[in-house]
């Protein structure tokens, strides 16, 4: 199996499937977890050295920080509603306690930070939402903390890519500091399929080959891309739905296109 894919393992004792560290990745920046809980479980997270973002995935939990509370967030069953999640933004030196009031599934979305801002909730309609591309290659694009919401480091949104789809396509990257041409990012996909049997393919190569691997993901799967082009393709029959974590040096995501396929955006 690729060293950039995680499966997900069996809830570990505070319900994580995933687990994901910088130093599990070979990387600097982004750290990423996903929590499930039942209905009445109640789990604290410290968040140490680090900003989190915890995106309510589905379900609706309580989530409470050393001095806010935020009641009864998360309207939606399932990633694939046409609905934008809430997420809670907590910064360095705090804790998160997340107390499921129905079956819940939450991401812990992590980067480096010096606690320069406040913890604060961040609702659908805060979300932007967009459609982007065209035929086959379009998808649904809801940025969760872009340029749409203050954060140090971390840059995270979601995207659907229906069934037969292509996503993160044409190939891009982000892998050099060398604005404002382009930035550098470490970046996460946490991959589900609609129906959860299904399986989508993703392509993390680089210039020099270097990295070259293609991954067949599957539900709860995630892939790392520490550098290099990572583009994603749906199969007929299963929709494609990923939450993406990035953090690098700089808060900017600007991207390059593989030039070898930039000729379809002419």
């Amino acid at each position: 199996m690729s060293h950039l894919h995680s499966r997900p393992s069996a809830p570990d004792v505070q319900g994580r499937i995933q687990h994901i560290t910088p130093a599990s990745a070979n990387w600097r920046y982004v750290g990423f977890d996903v929590v499930l809980l039942k209905a009445g479980d109640t789990q604290t997270f410290d968040t140490a050295g680090n900003e989190v973002c915890a995106v309510v995935v589905s379900g609706r939990v309580d989530i409470k920080t050393r001095d806010e509370t935020f009641l009864n967030i998360g309207d939606r069953e399932s990633v694939f509603e046409d609905k934008a999640p809430f997420a809670v933004y907590v910064p360095p030196k705090d804790t998160i306690t997340v107390t499921a009031l129905n079956d819940a599934e939450v991401a812990l979305c992590s980067a480096p930070a010096k606690g320069e801002l406040s913890a604060r909730l961040i609702k659908p309609e805060d979300c932007e939402v967009s459609v982007r591309g065209t035929g086959t290659n379009t998808r649904h694009i809801r940025n969760i903390m872009m340029n749409n919401v203050m954060a140090e480091k971390l840059l995270i949104t979601e995207v659907i890519t229906p069934n037969g789809h292509w996503s993160s396509y044409p190939p891009h990257k982000h892998d050099t500091d060398s604005l404002p041409s382009e930035s550098a990012l470490e970046e996460t996909y946490y991959h589900k399929l609609n129906p959860q049997q299904g399986f989508a393919f993703q392509r993390v190569y680089t210039d020099d080959r270097s990295i070259d691997e293609t991954i067949s993901v599957e539900h709860n799967s995630v892939v790392m891309v520490p550098k290099g082009y990572h583009p994603v393709g749906a199969p007929h029959g299963y929709d494609l739905y990923y939450l993406n974590v990035m953090a690098g040096p700089k808060r900017e995501w600007v991207f390059h296109n593989d030039p070898d396929h930039e000729w379809m955006l002419k």
